[in-house]
């Protein structure tokens, strides 16, 4: 995002008892700033518009009539994003440094020279401006969290949240198409909040990984005595989902038995428990969803074609996060802020070098991958902007400020030092470290036997 017009104007309040260098400082930063107030107290300050209009207050430490650090307090308590430049004289660096402390953004000493004093604004407008850039963020972002959740205003996603709103409504299948970590589980969930069945249960299953046995087992339920063990009736899922809808995720992965099976719910509108004898009557509306290629598996004899058609009545296709770069700064504010809120933490801006690596990323795993390294990164951080250095260690390898190391670490280097950096973070709790990384403990404790952490 970039701002433009008046949204990129700098106003700058200066605030000494010296008329001369007043006048001299104004003549300098005119040429550079839009408007220009001048005070020659803390009183004048304090009793005008002059400090709630600027943007920038370039303060003298030691006015007549105030104590420079009581104006700052005083300034930081109406608006802690404020920024303030100290200015000070050489005896009084020591004082600079308390100010720095109590928020102030910069300080310099008199005499100032010219060039001084423009690299000092120069970076004190960087920062403005990126607050304004954060704030219009955070504005977009609530406006975009109305579109059921869902982050995005690139056409690709615009154009795909319009197919939302005029199918929600309706009661036929859908089949969600995308990479892994683009928001399928998302989009389906807004496609049953948004339906006539939202007060009903959405209910969802993930169909890779499970054996045919089970995965019938889980969706069509089973009658007391069915099989050794089943010691009382089970719902399955799609009959628990009845009225409701009905998510199953990954289904390019199940059987063409399994297949079978459902497609003859679908037709049917009924399923039978194992062990019944009696059919079920059902209504439930089916979004299935794949990271595969289900027509290709069709023509291939792996996915039955027949219940393609069925499920593919409408499709829905995800864009991975490379296809829609302008929604990075979007999801960035909105992945700070909800972390912000988990961890109890106050980050308000990345550093240059953060953003232009977090921009330039090629992010294989998409969006979740984009949220996996935001966690992982405000988990560690101690300060209020987030920087570079404090990125996984394996984005930093691609950081401008890390130019100087001509030879990139091999892989178990980069994974040795992140794991003793997250274990150092949680104080050797595996429990919090294992969160942190996204691994389960055992992969842990094998990962740490291996680079010998333990």
């Amino acid at each position: 995002m970039k701002l433009e017009g008046s949204e990129k104007s700098l106003t700058v309040t200066i605030v000494d008892d010296d008329d001369i260098f007043r006048k001299r400082i104004g003549k300098v930063l005119a040429p550079v700033v839009d408007q220009i107030h001048f005070c020659r107290s803390g009183k004048e300050l304090l009793n005008s518009t002059a400090e709630k209009t600027a943007d920038l207050i370039l303060l003298d430490l030691q006015l007549q009539d105030m104590d420079g650090l009581t104006i700052l307090d005083h300034v930081k308590k109406n608006d802690p994003n404020k920024e303030v430049v100290i200015i000070t004289g050489n005896s009084s660096v020591d004082s600079a440094v308390t100010a720095i402390k109590k928020g102030a953004g910069n300080y310099l000493c008199k005499p100032i020279n010219r060039h001084d004093l423009l690299l000092v604004v120069d970076s004190s407008r960087e920062k403005i401006l990126l607050r304004r850039e954060n704030r219009w963020l955070r504005k977009e972002l609530d406006s975009k969290e109305q579109q059921f959740g869902i982050i995005g205003q690139s056409p690709k996603m615009l154009e795909m949240l319009s197919t939302i709103r005029k199918i929600a409504p309706l009661v036929c299948n859908v089949l969600i198409q995308g990479n892994t970590g683009t928001g399928k589980q998302m989009v389906a969930k807004a496609l049953h909040l948004k339906s006539n069945r939202s007060d009903k249960p959405l209910i969802t299953f993930n169909c890779g990984g499970f054996s045919e046995e089970l995965i019938a087992n889980e969706l069509f339920g089973h009658e007391k005595g069915a099989f050794t063990g089943a010691a009382s009736r089970k719902i399955g899922l799609l009959e628990a989902g009845h009225s409701g809808t009905v998510f199953l995720d990954e289904i390019g992965e199940m059987s063409l038995t399994m297949q079978a099976k459902l497609l003859h719910v679908i037709e049917e509108k009924r399923i039978m428990r194992l062990g019944s004898t009696e059919p079920v009557d059902l209504d439930i509306r089916i979004i299935a969803a794949t990271n595969r290629d289900l027509r290709q598996m069709a023509q291939d004899g792996t996915f039955r074609e027949d219940l393609y058609f069925r499920l593919n009545v409408v499709n829905i296709w995800l864009p991975p996060l490379n296809e829609r770069q302008d929604d990075l700064p979007l999801l960035i504010s909105h992945f700070i802020a909800k972390y912000n809120r988990l961890f109890n933490k106050d980050i308000r801006s990345l550093s240059k070098e953060a953003l232009k690596i977090l921009t330039e990323h090629d992010y294989k795993g998409n969006v979740r991958e984009l949220e996996n390294i935001l966690q992982r990164s405000l988990a560690l951080s101690e300060t209020r902007e987030l920087t570079a250095k404090q990125l996984p260690f394996e984005l930093q390898q691609i950081s401008p400020e890390d130019k100087e190391d001509p030879i990139p670490p091999s892989l178990d280097e980069i994974e040795k030092n992140h794991i003793s950096r997250v274990m150092a973070f949680t104080g050797g709790d595996r429990k919090k470290a294992a969160a942190i990384l996204g691994l389960p403990r055992t992969t842990l404790w094998r990962r740490m036997k291996k680079h010998h952490l333990e």
